[in-house]
This record gives structure tokens, sequence and C-alpha cells, in this order.
């Protein structure tokens, strides 16, 4: 990758911000369920969110490098509740792109700043990966679309101020055709959040189920032309996965050191557990795995960075990353013995955190089908 002197700055930077006002309050966020607006301002303070926003709006207009920086560096934390990464570049690029001017105005300062955290609401209870078959409606009244329906499993949930919310107009029969995204504020009548949901991983992660009764939004807050979510949402989905793609590399490189670490000063049978066959042939053989995806990892970088449509090996590199996290996370487990599964280890975080990527941002069995048409097959 080059990264210049101006990045590893950043990163130097944004490393010793986190030490500082992250880290040493990650377990009191992860028992509260949720991580306070404050530090999400304090984000925004210090240039760390939304920093491919164009100066007009207040942004950087930094390259992607940044972002992937950004989201490195957070998965050293070992908490996922300060997700970042899902409010800089992958809800607002939906408002950067889509938005008219006066949205873009209104929203995107707020959004650099963190004094509006956002969120993406696609997933429903009975719909899952398939977006063409979401139930919520938002059929035209005037001026306003009416909003009708629920949303479940939405990062966020909780905390957000401002919502991309992927509606259907119920008049329009081809499902494709009938999706629109529309901007919702927090606190619109009608718009309510549920309870956050208790996962077996992400625990500081203030994930929540959303209703919307008679929900009544500006036409105006309607993201492009009418019609065109479905595409949008193709379009933005390759920068989603991506992210997912680095998240998942960030994190096995995070802990597999660790782990070598552990396995040179724990001790079995009167010698470090390093010393054995299989510790040292399953740690290479992690490694290998880990450097394999970096490569794969680093090249698609380059290719978005370059605009290159890259939608079958950013799906390939989705579903493969997160298996090797998984696996990678579970290896190290495994190596720590008992302690492994104590919560004061962070290898066990890591472990029920890992889980989740291979469901969000489209399961990796859509993955390997997406991957699998445009193979032809």
């Amino acid at each position: 990758m080059n990264y210049t002197e101006e990045h590893k700055i950043f990163r130097q930077s944004l490393r010793r911000f986190l030490e500082k006002e992250v880290i040493p309050y990650v377990e009191e966020w992860e028992e509260a369920g949720i991580v306070p607006k404050s530090a999400w301002k304090k984000m925004g303070e210090n240039g760390f969110l939304c920093m491919s926003v164009p100066e007009e709006y207040g942004g950087l207009g930094a390259d992607f490098l940044y972002s992937v920086i950004v989201t490195e560096e957070l998965a050293r934390t070992n908490h996922s509740g300060l997700v970042a990464p899902l409010h800089s570049d992958v809800v607002v690029p939906y408002i950067t792109s889509y938005a008219s001017e006066e949205l873009k105005h209104r929203y995107l300062p707020g959004c650099v700043s963190g004094d509006i955290i956002t969120a993406v609401a696609m997933t429903e209870p009975n719909t899952g990966s398939d977006l063409a078959a979401i139930r919520t409606t938002a059929v035209e009244d005037g001026d306003c679309v009416v909003i009708n329906g629920q949303k479940t499993f939405i990062s966020n949930g909780i905390n957000c101020d401002l919502l991309v919310l992927a509606a259907k107009d119920p008049t329009v029969p081809d499902p494709h055709r009938s999706i629109d995204l529309y901007l919702v504020e927090a606190g619109t009548p009608g718009f309510e959040k549920g309870k956050r949901i208790k996962k077996v991983g992400w625990h500081s992660q203030d994930t929540a189920e959303l209703f919307f009764n008679d929900c009544r939004v500006p036409k105006s807050n309607r993201l492009g032309t009418k019609g065109g979510g479905f595409m949008m949402l193709m379009e933005k989905l390759q920068q989603e996965r991506l992210m997912c793609a680095i998240a998942a590399v960030a994190m096995a490189e995070y802990i597999l050191p660790l782990t070598i670490k552990y396995c040179k000063e724990r001790k079995a049978f009167g010698r470090p557990i390093s010393e054995f066959q299989n510790s040292r042939f399953r740690l290479v053989e992690m490694a290998t795995e880990v450097k394999l995806a970096r490569t794969f990892l680093d090249k698609l970088i380059c290719d978005h960075m370059e605009g290159r449509n890259i939608v079958v090996e950013v799906s390939m590199a989705k579903y493969w990353t997160t298996e090797m996290a998984m696996r990678v996370a579970d290896g190290c487990v495994q190596l720590h013995g008992g302690y492994g599964y104590c919560e004061e280890y962070p290898v066990a975080r890591a472990w029920r955190d890992a889980r989740v990527l291979s469901i969000f941002a489209g399961t990796n069995e859509i993955m390997k089908n997406v991957a699998a048409r445009f193979m032809g097959l």
C-alpha cells in the first residue's frame, strides 16, 4: 500500500487518541451495552469521522486510505461499539452521493463533527439479505411519504440521529423498482426505537429494532430519483463489503500476535507452549492465512480506489476473510486453553465478536451466490 507520510502521521495521531479516549473505557461500554454519544463527538472533533466528505460540507476530502486506517486502528481496541466505519464509510456515502444539495448542507457537517450519528435500515424480520422482499412501505401523501413497517438488527439503532431507510412503494409492482431510500431523523413522530438487542457478541454495539407507524417524512428527504433505491444499495454494497473484509483482516492481525506472545510465555509440561509441534504448526497455519488475506485485501483496496468494478472479488473477499477471522479467533482460543474462555483475556471477546462477520452486510452464502452469478454458474 502506498501510504504517505501524512497517512502515517494520521495513524499515529489516531492510535494515541484511541489509547487515551477509547481503550480505557471499553469494559465500561461493554457492560453498558452502548457507547456514549460523547465518544462519537470526540472522534468528530479530532477529525476521525467521515474523512472522505468534501471540504465544502465540512469534511477533509481525504482518500480511502484514511478510512482503512481508522478501521484497522479501531480493531486494535477489541470492541465493536464505536463502529465509526459504518457511519463514515457505509451510511454517510449515501448522503454524499445521492442527497440534494440542501440535504447535504443540512446533515453532512454534523456527520463529520459527530453531532449526528447515522445508521442504515435495510434488514427486516422476515427478509434477511433479500432486499427486494422488504415490507416497509412509503406511501405518497401530498408533499410527504407515510412510512409504516419494522426494521431489525440495526447497528447504531439506539444512538442514531439520522437514518437511511429503505422502503417500498406498494403501488409499484416491480420489487426492484419499488424501493426508495429516505433520510429519517430521530424524533420524527411515528418513528420509535425498540429495546437494544442482546447479542452473543458485539456487546457495546447498540443494535436495535426500529418501528414506523404512520411516520411522515418530506418527499424532499428521498435520496436520488424515485425507484432508484435498489440500484443505490447495490452500488454502495461494494464498499460496505470491502469494509467488512478490512475489519476481518485487522481483527485477525490483532489477535494472532497476542496469541503468539501468550504461547511463548505460557508453560505446560515444563516448557513454553510455543515449543510444542502442534502449537507451532497451528500458529504458522494461521499466520499464513492472515498474510494471504492481507495480500488479497490490499489489492482490492487499490482497485477500489481506482474506481474499478470489483463486485465479484469483494464478494469473495468478504466471505473468505470473515471466515478466516473466525478460524483464527477459534484457533487462538484453543491455544489459550481454558484461559481463552475467560473474559479477562482479549481473545474471548475477539472470538465472540468475529462470529457475526460472516452474517452481516449480506451473509457469506449470499456472497458466494453473487460471485457464482458473475462467473456464469
